[in-house]
């Protein structure tokens, strides 16, 4: 099974809280009360958003997070990456000289080919998608176009949407003055 990080779903709930309501200054209370995510994890998933780019933290009383730029301009992609650091589906598609087996493996070049499509489909993901009521198609018309032999014991499998992706509380915290460092 492919499965991101447990922190990498929870920085996507929580930066789709954000989307939502964009001019609102999301405390990480505020955000643990939308999301169901435990205040502490909040916090810390917050704090890696915003080293890594992906959120606006603003100190003091009224502080708290804002989204860094439009919710279209964030993908997917840019939230997980943010979190776990380089996709990848294996040590070698991520990090070059990770795997021991790297010089003589015979599958490294198709796992990176599999890695590419993957996280294209990611980057085609934008957190507004997620935000809104239903994802848009994305264009998955490489994976298709691969004449892959099917075995006839084999089911194709469906796309997953995880409940935690898809079940978020709405909350009225306050609105920001101004949207500071936008860009």
């Amino acid at each position: 099974m492919l499965r991101m990080s447990k922190l990498a779903d929870y920085a996507t709930v929580m930066m789709t809280v954000m989307a939502r309501d964009p001019d609102t200054i999301q405390s990480a209370a505020s955000l643990a009360a939308a999301s169901g995510i435990p205040a502490p994890t909040v916090s810390k998933v917050m704090k890696i958003l915003a080293r890594g780019g992906m959120a606006i933290s603003l100190r003091g009383v009224s502080g708290g997070y804002l989204l860094p730029y439009a919710a279209q301009r964030i993908t997917l992609a840019d939230i997980i990456t943010a979190v776990d650091g380089p996709f990848g589906m294996t040590e070698c598609s991520a990090m070059p000289g990770q795997c021991e087996q790297e010089a003589m493996c015979g599958a490294r070049a198709n796992w990176q080919r599999i890695n590419r499509v993957i996280f294209e489909a990611l980057r085609q993901v934008s957190l507004a998608d997620m935000a809104g009521p239903a994802l848009r198609a994305v264009d998955i018309s490489a994976i298709r176009a691969r004449s892959v032999p099917k075995s006839p014991s084999v089911a194709p499998v469906a796309p997953v949407v995880t409940s935690r992706t898809a079940r978020i509380a709405a909350g009225a915290p306050r609105k920001a003055a101004a949207r500071t460092q936008q860009k």
